[in-house]
């Protein structure tokens, strides 16, 4: 199955596509309306908008660096996901998503990285918590915000993972209990970008170790914005080895562009006998 991931809503009628994607919230902190016609994705812990209006709900390390996009490794900033206010909020957004469209997909869900995070916030959840470990902890907020999500999704929950499959990385980084998600979770979405795609053997690398790690079905979303269409349709053919389904990000027409391709090929290679 082929999907697209798109702002543009006009694109999930596109008859080319199994299924779309339409970004309700993303990393930027940009809001648009739900829509019927497509699956609704929304941004949950990833917001540079509202880091900059309230630095206050920004994660700090142990050093009191803040997670914004000005810090190194960071190319949006982040929300604390202890920061309950905000949580309510996107609560109300998921909700708006469902009544427009059974199913949703949830993206940037967990802490921005390993030494996040230390503000007041979750240090003082952490001690009132029956946790002693702080990994464990940490994961337990990210396990249980799902879980409160599921109950608000009457269709398919997709997630979406960093594509690291390294075992404890995932878990490490951002607090993902993958055998803990998998309960809530109904397929997982792996982003493999390349501005290129000249070579793939680091995508079958990744997507092969994600097969290896995950019971739950994954898919692998790629990216299709000003790629070759040799290389964007070589790149397909890899995925859909390893993955449930493939979409491509952000530029439908080099999208549609390539599944023209593929069922063009498809139908040069049917044969027909004699009646």
């Amino acid at each position: 199955m082929y999907g697209v991931v798109t702002r543009n809503a006009e694109e999930l009628d596109w008859p080319e596509f199994d299924r779309g994607f339409y970004e309700v919230k993303d990393v930027t902190g940009r809001h648009t309306d739900p829509v019927e016609n497509g699956v609704n994705m929304v941004s949950c812990f990833g917001d540079t908008a509202t880091a900059e209006t309230d630095p206050g709900l920004v994660p700090v390390d142990d050093e009191g660096k803040r997670a914004t996009k000005e810090r190194t490794y960071f190319d949006w900033g982040y929300i604390c996901p202890s920061a309950g206010h905000y949580k309510n909020g996107l609560v109300e957004v998921v909700e708006a998503c469902t009544d427009a469209n059974d199913d949703l997909r949830l993206d940037d869900v967990g802490f921005p990285r390993g030494e996040y995070c230390h503000c007041e916030r979750c240090e003082q959840a952490f001690a009132e918590s029956d946790y002693d470990d702080w990994g464990e902890w940490r994961a337990s907020v990210i396990t249980e915000f799902v879980a409160e999500i599921r109950d608000r999704v009457p269709g398919r929950l997709y997630l979406t993972l960093h594509p690291d499959p390294y075992p404890g990385h995932l878990y490490e980084r951002s607090g993902l209990d993958i055998e803990a998600l998998s309960e809530y979770v109904d397929e997982f979405v792996v982003p493999l970008y390349d501005t290129n795609y000249g070579t793939t053997y680091w995508l079958e690398t990744i997507a092969s170790g994600f097969q290896s790690l995950l019971d739950t079905p994954f898919s692998v979303e790629l990216y299709a914005v000003d790629i070759d269409i040799d290389n964007l349709l070589h790149a397909a053919e890899v995925a859909e080895e390893y993955a449930e389904d493939v979409f491509f990000g952000y530029h439908a027409g080099n999208a549609r562009a390539a599944l023209r391709r593929i069922d063009a090929e498809t139908r040069e290679g049917v044969e027909f006998g004699a009646e």
